[in-house]
Parts: C-alpha cells; sequence; structure tokens
C-alpha cells in the first residue's frame, strides 16, 4: 500500500504489491484510480470511474487473439488515491507525491480518473522536458482560463504545456475555441482530427510511430464516439471508433512509455459500454508492453 491510498476492487490481471516485491529493473506498472471530478462542468461522476473501470476488466481473457498472445505484464494494483473533493491544488499535490511513491520502486504509473485534471499532477512528478505527451480526446484542453479558474478540466493539457514537454501530439480533436487552435498552430503542437484519422489512419499511426524517446500517454475516453463511450464528462459526436483507437494503442509497442493515464469515465452503472471500451484502452496497453 501507497501512504494516501486505499484498496477496492483489483484490476483484471493485477496483483497486490507484496513484502516479497522488488524495485529491479524489470517492467512493473502500478494501477491507481483517482476519484476526482471537482471541476466538471456538464456531466458529473467521473469520481466513480476507477471502480467502473475495474469491473468492467473482468470481461476480459488473458489470451489476446488479435495479437496471439497471453497479457504477461507486470502489474499492481495500489486502489484508489484519497483525493479531497472541491481542492485542486491539495488533491494535485497528493497526486505527485503518489507517484513519487511508485516511481521509487521502478513502477510506472498507470492512473483511472477521475477527471482531466488529474493528468497535471501524475505529471508534475516526471521528467517531462525530454517526453512527448501523446493525447488522445475529443478537445483540447488548452485554455488558458475557464470559467475564470486556471485548473481545470477544460485547460489541463494547458497547464501540462506549461511544464515545458518535449512535444505533444493530440488525436481525435473535433472540439475547441478559436483561441485554442491558435495556440496550438503557434506553439507547432501536433493534432488530428477524427476525419484525418478516417482519411489516413496510417498518418497518424506513423506520427505515434516516429516518436523517439520518452513518452507519456494521456487517454480522455471522450475521444470516442458517443455510439462507443456515452458515460462522459463532456461527449462530442463524430469521434474514433473502437477499432480505430485499438490499432493507435497497439503503436505503442516498443515504446518507451513512462506514464499512461485514462480519464473522464461518468460511469453511473455495472457494464455499460463506456466502462468497457475503457478498460479495453487499457488492455489493449497492457498487451504490447
Amino acid at each position: 500500500m501507497l501512504f494516501y491510498t486505499e484498496s477496492p476492487l483489483q484490476f483484471a490481471f493485477s496483483k497486490l504489491w507484496g513484502d516479497g516485491e522488488s524495485a529491479d529493473d524489470t517492467k512493473k506498472f502500478g494501477f491507481i484510480g483517482i476519484p476526482f471530478d471537482s471541476t466538471s462542468t456538464y456531466k458529473p461522476g467521473s469520481r466513480f470511474g476507477p471502480r467502473a473501470v475495474r469491473e468492467a476488466s473482468y470481461n476480459f481473457e488473458r489470451y489476446n487473439i488479435i495479437l496471439d498472445k497471453n497479457l504477461d505484464v507486470s502489474l499492481f494494483d495500489f486502489g484508489d488515491i484519497e483525493v479531497i473533493q472541491g481542492n485542486f491544488e491539495k488533491t494535485s499535490s497528493i497526486i505527485e507525491f503518489t507517484v513519487k511513491e511508485l516511481l521509487d520502486k521502478n513502477i510506472i504509473p498507470l492512473a483511472v480518473g477521475g477527471e482531466h485534471t488529474i493528468s497535471e499532477g501524475i505529471l508534475k512528478a516526471l521528467d517531462v522536458e525530454n517526453t512527448t505527451i501523446v493525447h488522445f480526446d475529443a478537445h483540447m484542453d488548452l485554455r488558458d482560463e475557464y470559467m475564470g479558474e486556471k485548473y481545470s478540466h477544460a485547460t489541463v493539457m494547458h497547464r501540462i504545456f506549461d511544464l515545458n514537454p518535449k512535444d505533444m501530439i493530440q488525436i481525435g480533436i473535433r472540439s475547441c475555441s478559436e483561441d485554442e487552435i491558435s495556440f496550438a498552430k503557434e506553439n507547432k503542437i501536433t493534432y488530428f482530427t477524427p476525419h484525418e484519422v478516417n482519411k489516413n489512419i496510417d498518418m497518424v499511426k506513423n506520427a505515434i510511430k516516429n516518436i523517439e524517446g520518452p513518452l507519456y500517454v494521456t487517454v480522455d475516453i471522450d475521444v470516442l464516439d458517443p455510439a462507443y463511450a456515452p458515460d462522459v464528462g463532456t461527449p462530442s459526436p463524430c469521434g474514433l471508433n473502437p477499432f480505430q483507437l485499438e490499432s493507435l494503442i497497439h503503436c505503442l509497442k516498443d515504446k518507451e512509455v513512462i506514464g499512461f493515464d485514462l480519464v473522464e469515465v461518468s460511469s453511473s452503472e455495472i457494464g455499460d459500454i463506456t466502462s468497457i471500451n475503457s478498460a479495453k484502452v487499457i488492455y489493449d496497453f497492457l498487451a504490447v508492453q
């Protein structure tokens, strides 16, 4: 157990960190739930995302027929971080502290939110100046402030940009302000719309495959069309489909991924399509590690 966590249902194929585990150089992932959703402005409820995704994860087989391999990565579920609803700054500090605990154990963080603001706390714990951020989302989230707030689900990628990453690639973008698109162009942030994915997915795959050095992946599940992920904080039509997202996640094979998060699952019932597709994204990512 980590200092600021509790232990609910585990993610499928994971185990608990025990006294016999060692912080050696073998690749290990640490699943942490971050049930924080205090800046949600449309559909709240992503605080229930970690539990919903964990429950949905039990729908999958260890054997992956598409990749013809068993999921054999070392995955430890450390439970949920004890967030402070209504206080982003304190919650972000707790997230940063917890992720540093994982890094001290030589464990790669794999977080499930919770709203998208959680990503900033994770990345503050990492060395991002040489890191490329791969961002799957319907929205750019590049506003400098939203409704008078610097820290919001709508500003998170701007706050991450402020951490000075090496590069940023956004995939699935179909909703933004004019200021956001200007900011992206001025700062040479690469972005792909769903129309571009539909027209030439190989171009998008190559953008991922050509990344050199460490990368961090953040997936807002509203990157999927609402037909496949209706229970999200801010749904937006004309998104990606699960086949496209699966093939793009598979491009992370052999990449130096230093962290991964999946956010904005606002599911209110067991076994809904949003949770299942979200768990599938994590399953696909782990399968290529």
